[in-house]
């Protein structure tokens, strides 16, 4: 029997439908999950960066507080905080970056979820002022999907470096902020997060492939086809589950 590509990505369709169901967590409970998958991936070196999650449409966003780290958010200790920062919910000062946010969820209204990380590999790579590259399958979701900022705008706490990072995002759905980290955003929690995750393993498999030899980058039309296909939403729902099951395995408290 012969199956085509189409073939082949239609039946994974009907299955996915059936077998790869997640769990109806709350956003908060989504939004923990996800704090604690970044932490336990590297992300949460010191207190940098911010995580944040719409709560609705009218401007009000789910974010940790100021001092907790990412390695111990639980889903009350979230609160809820407008675009002025002001606290609407919950105990707790909100980051002061979290302003920069709000450019990218003005500019981008399907974006309902932002992750902003300095793990170690895209630090280091965001260190040589050297762009992602496209090489390996796995990578394949950040093509022509991933944009860069060579200039830093400083400590990203008011208005004007939040203008300058939505304007360099763009349409994509992240960024690599040179001497500086990451920027992910996504229509869901589970999107942003899976962004995140994988965007910090292929800075780290990039600066290994550079320090053996030339990179080579991969066919545009596979690495268009690959990009669709690991951007699935049943591909990342089911990546997200599978990070939640491991680190709720750790700690079962967590929700």
């Amino acid at each position: 029997m012969t199956v085509d590509k189409q073939q082949a990505y239609d039946n994974f369709q009907q299955e996915a439908a059936r077998h790869l169901a997640m769990p109806g967590w709350s956003e908060p409970q989504r939004l923990a999950l996800a704090c604690r998958m970044l932490a336990r991936e590297g992300h949460a070196q010191t207190l940098a960066g911010q995580v944040t999650a719409k709560a609705d449409d009218d401007g009000v966003v789910w974010t940790p507080p100021l001092g907790l780290g990412l390695d111990e958010v639980t889903p009350p200790a979230l609160i809820q905080v407008d675009a002025d920062l002001k606290r609407l919910r919950g105990t707790g000062m909100a980051n002061p970056a979290v302003r920069f946010h709000w450019w990218v969820y003005r500019a981008r209204p399907r974006v309902r979820c932002i992750v902003h990380t300095h793990p170690p590999f895209v630090s280091a790579l965001s260190m040589l002022g050297v762009p992602l590259k496209v090489a390996h399958m796995d990578a394949a979701m950040f093509y022509d999907d991933c944009a860069y900022l060579a200039q830093w705008p400083g400590v990203p706490v008011a208005d004007d470096e939040g203008e300058l990072i939505a304007g360099a995002l763009g349409d994509k759905r992240s960024i690599l902020l040179a001497h500086h980290g990451l920027l992910c955003t996504g229509q869901t929690i589970q999107e942003a997060t899976y962004l995140a995750l994988n965007l910090e393993w292929a800075a780290r498999v990039q600066l290994r492939a550079m320090a053996a030899g030339t990179i080579q980058t991969v066919e545009p039309a596979h690495a268009r086809d690959a990009r669709e296909f690991l951007l699935r939403p049943e591909i990342v729902d089911a990546s997200f589950h599978r990070e939640a099951r491991r680190v709720l395995a750790a700690d079962p408290s967590i929700l």
